[in-house]
């Protein structure tokens, strides 16, 4: 009989449901690269009508959606995007805006809250009359939920303001919004409504939403229709995408509803840990589905606590040299949450007496693995 396994390493990590196991095989298709799967047709244009757009495009991940979005927007060379230090794009992304697209990043520091000062993205953008000295700033980039952020959300009323400076500068805006969906439920705010401003955004389904493969970029009509060549120029042009996109749409319909279980699951978790005196929670600022925790105990480290805690089929990853991150997901359950609650507790005793040996890591929970 195999173990049950808690997985909390991220929210990327679920199987798919047996409705979209159904779905997958009884889907509709055809070659999408000559625009013909009438799979992917549909669950486009459901999620161009969901987002407030006009138009939607599928993509392999989450990172080709940022890259072909930023590309799109800063089609000639020399071009810069304004974004956070601590952003998934910045950080994550190897670089591919740069290394791909010859984009210059300009950073802005993220607050806690994941936004950035509106007076330090206005200072950040270049005087046209310093092109022959500097880049020229096309682009704005924000993260909703800010994953480093511990899935901090911005509120519309930011987002608002952004779009505004966006525009009144000429620049255009864009919305890595990998877990948009949780935070339109934790702001209790529509998604179009969320992303109203916003010029473009990519939203990935394969994270809280529990599809098993892709994400979609939405904005304008002539936006996608770059987009699309862009895809197929970073290889993302693919066939019968009918059988993912059939799966996503299930994923769409089935699990936005549930995000907001995830997030109060997210929250008891926190309570459980802030109740364990090694490590310091803050469990009021958890807002959706992650949960990080400092651990304040040197003879404690991210990577020997998640050793012990894979001993007990409980995975987690660390989140730096000094903290943990946990991730919630639909396949977690109350129960899950008690038990790795229970699990924690056990390996920090282990530790303490500092006599438990461990062998490598054998579920990708590395200190090079963080920022899924």
């Amino acid at each position: 009989m195999v173990a049950k396994v808690v997985d909390l390493r991220s929210d990327t990590v679920t199987k798919p449901s047996e409705a979209m196991r159904a779905a997958m095989a009884a889907a509709d298709v055809d070659d999408d690269v000559l625009g013909a799967d009438p799979t992917a047709r549909r669950f486009e244009a459901e999620m161009t009508a969901l987002m407030g757009k006009e138009a939607a495009l599928f993509v392999p991940s989450g990172t080709m959606a940022n890259l072909v979005s930023v590309l799109v927007h800063c089609d000639v060379r020399g071009s810069e995007v304004i974004l956070g230090d601590a952003s998934h794009i910045h950080v994550y992304e190897n670089g591919g805006i740069s290394t791909i697209g010859g984009v210059h990043p300009k950073t802005v520091a993220n607050n806690p809250d994941g936004t950035m000062d509106i007076d330090k993205i206005v200072a950040a953008i270049r005087h046209r009359g310093g092109a022959l000295l500097y880049p020229t700033t096309r682009l704005i980039c924000l993260e909703n939920t800010h994953a480093n952020c511990g899935g901090k959300c911005l509120s519309v009323e930011y987002t608002d303001k952004v779009g505004e400076i966006a525009k009144s500068h000429g620049l255009k805006l864009h919305i890595d919004g990998a877990r948009i969906f949780n935070a339109s439920v934790a702001l209790g705010v529509p998604v179009d409504r969320l992303v109203k401003a916003a010029d473009s955004i990519s939203v990935c389904l394969s994270k809280g939403l529990g599809a098993p493969v892709g994400s979609v970029i939405v904005g304008s009509k002539a936006f996608i229709d770059k987009a699309k060549i862009l895809r197929k120029t970073l290889g993302g042009g693919m066939r019968q995408i009918g059988v993912l996109c059939a799966a996503a749409s299930v994923a769409v319909r089935d699990t936005v509803g549930k995000l907001a279980d995830d997030h109060r699951k997210a929250k008891a978790l926190a309570e459980g840990l802030k109740k364990i005196k090694q490590f310091s929670v803050d469990s009021a600022s958890v807002e959706t589905n992650m949960v990080f925790f400092d651990i304040m105990d040197p003879r404690i480290s991210p990577d020997r606590l998640c050793q012990a805690l894979e001993q007990r089929n409980v995975l987690a990853m660390p989140a730096s040299s000094k903290s943990v991150r946990f991730v919630l997901h639909y396949q977690i359950s109350d129960s899950d949450v008690q038990y790795a609650l229970t699990c924690v507790e056990k390996a920090v005793e282990e530790l303490l007496k500092g006599g438990t040996k461990f062998e490598h890591l054998t579920n990708g929970a590395t200190k090079h693995s963080y920022g899924h």
